[in-house]
């Protein structure tokens, strides 16, 4: 059987032929759910998901009418996506996120079902100022994470972390299911700060390019004592009084923004994680390093920390799309 699975975020859409586990054709595209948001219509995201789809068709040298199942998963089942789909409520393992998978035909995109994989949410009653920290939901992370597990072998317990624009933390328990999610801006901030700020002159507009553990550890450090506000102006100081690369100082910020994300994993009430509790760190290979790093340092997390491996990563949201549709009987 032919397998199309559709990764859609904020941004981008990646979709991925199967035949027999394996990938014979991929295309990706840059659009996404903030198409839909920007232009108050679907249009440019249906276009854009039917013309990804029949690339990777093309590469994989077969028809659409070839195609046995289609899945989709990520911000493409929110509201702003093609077909939303209701978040499931953690704890969720494969088998209640395959309970609530929808089909739908979307025919600007193809003719035939589509279907849906849900989200996971955190399981909180009515959320208030009073709860609101408890709460976090995911829209393709699950699958990702499903996928990272199966590759790897894994069961649980276990924290999986996935650091980007929306950088995500999730619990796994001794069964499998996702228990919880933590969500920070950890991406975005940085994006900010980088691009859009004072410290652009500082830091040449760019990110780190290579790991610099010593400026890592201090921008962490720093941050830990004054906060993340002021260690901002200090990296504008250090450019102004030192004579440290624009490497060393775009480490020192990647330090204090990554650092701002254990102190939410240890103080949060999002997710319940014991401190023996393995990692596990997926996501571009800057952003791995250092958060292994950081998570290799701090005394509240004592069990092991292991890097996902780009290929596992890359593969991850289809892999764990289609051991969803398995468990709901599709394959």
């Amino acid at each position: 059987m032919y397998i199309a699975t559709i990764d859609t975020g904020t941004t981008n859409t990646r979709i991925k032929v199967w035949h027999d586990g394996t990938v014979c054709g991929q295309a990706a595209a840059a659009v996404g759910v903030r198409d839909t948001v920007l232009t108050g219509s679907r249009v440019k995201l249906e276009q854009g998901v039917r013309a990804c789809l029949e690339a990777a068709l093309a590469e994989a040298g077969i028809s659409r009418e070839k195609l046995g199942l289609v899945l989709a998963s990520g911000m493409i089942t929110a509201n702003v996506g093609l077909c939303e789909v209701p978040h499931v409520p953690a704890p969720a393992g494969v088998r209640e996120v395959a309970r609530g998978m929808v089909s739908a035909v979307i025919p600007e995109v193809l003719d035939g079902p589509i279907w849906f994989v849900p989200g996971v949410k955190n399981a909180v009653g009515k959320v208030s100022l009073e709860t609101c920290e408890e709460m976090d939901m995911m829209r393709g992370e699950e699958v990702e994470t499903i996928g990272i597990m199966a590759q790897l072998g894994l069961t649980g317990p276990a924290l999986v972390a996935l650091p980007g624009s929306h950088s995500k933390y999730i619990s796994i328990d001794e069964t499998g299911r996702i228990t919880g999610c933590l969500t920070t801006l950890a991406g975005e901030l940085l994006d900010v700060i980088t691009h859009h700020t004072l410290l652009a002159d500082a830091l040449g507009g760019a990110f780190a390019d290579a790991i610099n553990p010593a400026m890592l550890r201090q921008g962490a450090a720093y941050a830990r004592a004054v906060g993340l506000s002021r260690l901002c102006f200090t990296t504008r100081i250090l450019h102004l009084f030192t004579d440290l690369s624009r490497n060393d100082k775009a480490n020192f910020l990647l330090g204090a923004v990554l650092a701002a994300d254990l102190v939410a994993l240890r103080g949060s009430r999002a997710i319940k994680i014991g401190p023996e509790i393995p990692v596990w760190v997926a996501g571009k290979p800057e952003l791995r390093q250092a958060l292994t790093l950081l998570f290799g340092d701090d005394p509240h997390f004592r069990g092991r920390v292991c890097e996902v491996d780009d290929a596992v990563l890359q593969n991850a949201a289809g892999v764990g799309a289609i051991a969803v549709a398995r468990a709901r009987g599709l394959v």
